[in-house]
């Protein structure tokens, strides 16, 4: 990995991964010219599919937007196949646990700055996880089959079937495009000792700036309002373009908390690389769970970051 990325000479490798999350693990390589973070992805990936996010993560740290840099082998390519394993290499950050009560100011600001990264991004149409529901019939069949499996959490979802499936009721098609980073949840903005680092851009593309500031407030103020007012504060402040004025806003988060807790719910059904341990598959679902996006915390959410121009409930 070294030689093959220029990272200097007398390499040593951590004995097990450091991190670990749902796509993949990190190993921390150190060697004469510093430390690195070595990612591993536990599907296969091709050049062509990690390409156009690297650009966009690249072009987004050239902006300021705090993230490590990407570090590219000798002939310039983001991936490298090492002993028959395609890895990637990046700086190393020293990063805190995830907190979703970080300074709502800092998320506001790097979201805002992010919005405005505008070029080597993506292309092609929005990602469907983003902006389709689950769908009546598809919770339906789930949750029989979560029943029928003897699934501890089977009970606790179905009391929310019905919330959830209102919830979609919400869903629209996203109306001003642009390159966003699709998957800012706490574990992916993550305080540091000097302020946030944004990681793990592999989901990056086309989406609605609005919904992704819409699922960005949920995650890191929730209903408290003065939370939910300090970030969009900073974010304007910072230019990002969002606004989240109608409950069509929310677009992102119900429907990605929706396919999120239905890949979770089919992990525990059949446990596999991504998530071998049924009881890590049912913390998981119980994220949502443990605090679900009704329509009543999100139209409070709502009333508070548009103020008087929200619009009637529905």
């Amino acid at each position: 990995m070294a030689r093959r990325f220029g990272l200097g000479s007398a390499p040593g490798l951590s004995a097990g991964p450091v991190a670990r999350g749902r796509q993949g693990e990190v190993w921390r390589l150190t060697t004469s010219d510093g430390v690195w973070a070595v990612k591993t992805s536990f599907h296969p990936r091709r050049e062509a599919e990690v390409l156009p996010a690297t650009r966009f993560q690249e072009a987004a740290h050239a902006a300021g937007v705090p993230t490590p840099a990407v570090v590219r082998t000798t002939e310039g390519d983001v991936l490298a196949e090492v002993r028959g394993v395609a890895v990637r290499v990046f700086e190393w950050v020293d990063l805190l646990p995830p907190d979703p009560l970080v300074e709502p100011e800092m998320v506001g600001t790097v979201l805002g700055a992010l919005h405005q990264v505008r070029d080597a991004g993506p292309s092609g149409p929005p990602d469907p996880w983003s902006h389709t529901p689950v769908g009546a019939d598809r919770w339906d069949d789930l949750l029989a089959r979560l029943r029928a499996g003897g699934a501890p959490f089977a009970g606790r979802l179905a009391a929310l079937r019905d919330e959830l499936v209102a919830l979609e009721s919400w869903i629209e098609p996203p109306r001003t495009l642009r390159t966003c980073h699709r998957d800012l949840w706490a574990d992916n903005l993550l305080p540091t000792d000097d302020g946030l680092c944004v990681i793990d851009w592999e989901e990056a593309g086309p989406a609605d700036p609005s919904n992704e500031l819409g699922a960005v407030l949920f995650e890191f103020a929730r209903t408290d309002p003065g939370r939910v007012r300090a970030l969009v504060a900073a974010y304007e402040g910072a230019g990002g373009p969002g606004r989240v004025e109608r409950p069509g806003h929310f677009t992102m988060l119900i429907a990605q908390l929706g396919h999120i807790t239905e890949v979770a719910a089919e992990d525990w059904l059949a446990p596999n690389v991504r998530s071998p341990d049924r009881a890590d598959s049912a913390a998981w679902v119980g994220e949502v769970l443990d605090e679900p996006h009704t329509r009543r915390v999100l139209r409070s959410l709502l009333r508070t970051a548009a103020g008087p121009n929200v619009p009637p409930e529905s």
